[in-house]
């Protein structure tokens, strides 16, 4: 991991800020501070060490500027990546973009086996989010637990504390929604996720040790509000 630089995080945009200046070789990560998705992207900046090279443009989902839809990135959604005169997105496809063509430390290892064991787990992430989510109001215990023991049972493959061994991409996909339904759960339903998964308590401790990923962190109480509002309202 490169070293890490503590940065003092810019205020998020709403809709009366000015529109930062586009395509003037400036590259820049539109982000918010409470999305998940954005959160992948900004844990691999800072992962890489490229503080300095990639700009961070926080927005406020709850009160976006025009201008992010108008002249930036048409979806509307976050993360978005402005690099070379482009605009790409989709927070898995950044990552692998960042990683890629970008300095820093590599994530994702030379060895074969564990590159498609990375692609079977990256691939499955959205399934893993999914079922938790619709666990909110199912049986949530039985099936929230079925994930997490998917992620136990993917975290015993290879030595080490993290899917791969070392830190990769895999983490960097997963972590940003384990960090927001460890809180959920244990807030509302009174489920601790890591009890019965040593495994998973050891890769959320050994994340929580590292700078790069603490600083990209949501504010528990704002991800129960939030979640409480969009999944159980």
């Amino acid at each position: 991991m490169a070293a890490f630089v503590e940065e003092v995080l810019p205020p998020s945009l709403d809709a009366t800020a000015e529109q930062p200046p586009l395509f003037d070789g400036t590259t820049r990560l539109y982000t918010a501070y409470i999305c998940p998705y954005a959160q992948r992207v900004w844990i691999t900046r800072n992962y890489k060490g490229l503080q300095d090279k990639i700009k961070l443009v926080p927005l406020n989902l709850f009160n976006r500027p025009d201008w992010y839809k108008e002249k930036v990135y048409p979806t509307n959604k976050v993360p978005a990546l402005e690099h070379n005169g482009k605009i790409i997105g989709e927070s898995i496809d950044l990552i692998k973009y960042v990683d890629s063509n970008f300095e820093g430390p590599s994530l994702l290892p030379d060895d074969p086996a564990k590159k498609e064991y990375a692609e079977e787990l990256i691939s499955y992430s959205d399934t893993f989010n999914g079922a938790i989510i619709s666990s909110f109001k199912g049986d949530t215990a039985k099936e929230a637990g079925a994930q997490f023991d998917y992620l136990e049972n993917a975290l015993q493959k290879f030595d080490g504390p993290f899917f791969l061994g070392e830190i990769s991409q895999v983490d960097i996909v997963y972590i940003p929604f384990v960090e927001r339904f460890q809180v959920f759960l244990l807030e509302v339903f009174k489920i601790d996720i890591t009890e019965g998964r040593p495994k998973l308590a050891a890769w959320i401790e050994e994340f929580n040790k590292s700078d790069a990923y603490k600083q990209t962190k949501a504010d528990p109480k704002l991800v129960v509000e939030v979640y409480r509002k969009r999944f159980l309202g």
